[in-house]
């Protein structure tokens, strides 16, 4: 008697993607399925993000609060321009905390979803990409949490040119003014994990990327002054060096990577 073959997993074969094709219908159930995982962690995050909106709220405002940061003679007030703003804030505030929260399981669906249909060689970097890309992200948002400060000073000291003026500051677009730098730092210092994932399954080599740098440099220049959300000088510099000093700490892990790979083909062909 034939023993039926197992099938319970018909498209996650760890060797040989192409082993196993899933009809058109299945990719839909399992895309449905792992959609409506995320949206129901982010409905989750979202709640908690409600409560945890005031403290979130309180340490971010304390920033703007300091004292040290404004100029002598310049009295600076919160107010909102609309009865509808406080709810909204909190609103928009909660959605940013909740996505934050569930980022880290979006990502291991989406990472569920792309995996069944990746070569063994794909695979191995992304299991790498996926804790380090979360590390780079929180490094990139301390980063950014750490020149808010100054950024705020640079901004608050024009006013030293306006003695005797009252500012008046919606307190929803200065913390969102943060959560978009936060999240702008954290964005860019993915760049070396991009640049070594392509470099490790052979898209890019160190060679081209050190031979290009003049140009790497001006395309962080411009993506630097994109995704600083101020426009200020400071804030460029300050994602503009970093990611500089990224770019060419990625060519040597591109270089030892691409050593390792070779040796690793000449003992295979020695055997």
């Amino acid at each position: 008697m034939a023993v039926a073959p197992d099938n319970t997993e018909p498209w996650n074969d760890p060797e040989d993607p192409e082993s196993h094709r899933a009809t058109l219908v299945e990719h839909l159930d399992e895309l449905r399925a792992r959609i409506m995982r995320s949206l129901l962690v982010l409905a989750l995050g979202w709640a908690a993000g409600w409560f945890l909106e005031p403290y979130v709220y309180e340490n971010l405002n304390a920033i703007v609060k300091d004292p040290s940061l404004w100029p002598p003679g310049v009295v600076g007030k919160e107010a909102f321009t609309n009865f509808s703003d406080p709810f909204f804030l909190k609103f928009k505030l909660s959605f940013i905390i909740g996505l934050v929260l569930g980022a880290p399981v979006i990502i291991v669906q989406l990472w569920g979803f792309v995996r069944p249909a990746l070569k063994p060689n794909e695979r191995k970097p992304l299991r790498i990409v996926a804790p380090l890309s979360a590390v780079l992200f929180l490094v990139g948002t301390f980063f950014g949490y750490l020149i808010l400060r100054p950024a705020f000073g640079w901004f608050l000291s024009f006013l030293d040119d306006f003695q005797g003026t009252e500012l008046l500051q919606d307190p929803g677009s200065y913390v969102i003014f943060i959560m978009k730098m936060l999240f702008a730092f954290g964005l860019g210092f993915q760049l070396p994990l991009v640049l070594w994932f392509f470099g490790s399954v052979g898209i890019i080599t160190a060679d081209a990327l050190w031979k290009n740098w003049r140009m790497a440099v001006g395309g962080i220049a411009a993506l630097s002054a994109f995704l600083t959300p101020g426009g200020d000088f400071f804030s460029f510099i300050a994602m503009a060096v970093p990611l500089t000093l990224l770019y060419f700490a990625s060519i040597s892990a591109i270089r030892v990577t691409e050593k390792r790979k070779a040796k690793r083909e000449k003992a295979d062909a020695a055997e």
